[in-house]
């Protein structure tokens, strides 16, 4: 699990009590980043670690989540990731660990006014309630740390579901990073 939580603190997908949301098929389509996306950030992890985010470009709408704790700046993990805007929301999509189904994980992201980068999870419950009501379609899965969803359904779907404003309350703030101040 620790690769896991290098991975969730990269992206920014902080596993709420273990749980997952997985989707089968990746964003749709990948964009180019909104302007001030790239760059470094800084936060505080929940266990109160002080850790650094570098966002970079890698290719045509593909990018790099370098993540390290500031106390091990040596100790560095990578992950692709693409973005989409879809509505009036910015989404980035990553590819999960092979030990967790290795489908694709989404989450939402907005760039504030204090020029902070806000990211926001799925919520696993409402995302279950989906299911339940068939708003959604997938299956449950279990990993050591929990309890994790799969979604099937396809993205237009999922779309259709997300930007419901009825639903607005699937999305919570997983992590709040500040622009990385440059040294002098």
């Amino acid at each position: 699990m620790k690769a896991w939580r290098v991975v969730v603190i990269a992206l920014s997908f902080l596993l709420l009590s273990g749980c997952l949301v997985t989707f089968k098929e990746p964003l749709p389509t990948s964009d180019p980043a909104p302007k001030g996306l790239l760059g470094k950030w800084t936060s505080t992890n929940a266990w109160g670690e002080p850790m650094n985010l570098e966002l970079t470009r890698i290719g045509d709408n593909r990018y790099q989540a370098v993540s390290y704790f500031k106390a091990k700046p040596k100790e560095r993990e990578a992950y692709p990731f693409t973005v989409s805007r879809h509505g009036s929301r910015w989404y980035l999509s990553a590819k999960v660990p092979a030990q967790f189904g290795g489908h694709f994980t989404i989450a939402g992201f907005e760039l504030t006014d204090k020029h902070e980068l806000v990211v926001y999870n799925l919520d696993v419950e409402q995302i279950n309630q989906a299911l339940g009501q068939k708003t959604l379609s997938g299956e449950g899965f279990q990993t050591d740390d929990g309890d994790g969803v799969l979604i099937n359904t396809n993205m237009d779907q999922v779309f259709a579901y997300l930007d419901d404003p009825a639903n607005s309350d699937v999305f919570v703030e997983a992590v709040r990073y500040q622009r990385l101040a440059k040294a002098k």
